[in-house]
């Protein structure tokens, strides 16, 4: 993963989990979900990119 998407998502998880507590401090029931979701988004495109820098050795294949 690169400095630039590592940054990229750093800035949209931090985007989101401020929507959320604006939404939530003005009790605002539509921004706290649409936080949610954006940082919920955010974390698991941080995931894939982690697993695309460390993928999985262990001999070991996915099940369909």
């Amino acid at each position: 993963m690169g400095f630039f998407e590592k940054v990229k998502v750093k800035a949209e998880e931090l985007l989101g989990r401020a929507e959320q507590v604006y939404g939530e401090s003005h009790g605002d029931a539509a921004a706290t979900v649409a936080g949610e979701a954006h940082l919920l988004e955010a974390e698991a495109e941080e995931d894939e990119l982690e697993r695309e820098e460390h993928p999985r050795d262990d001999g070991v294949t996915g099940a369909r």
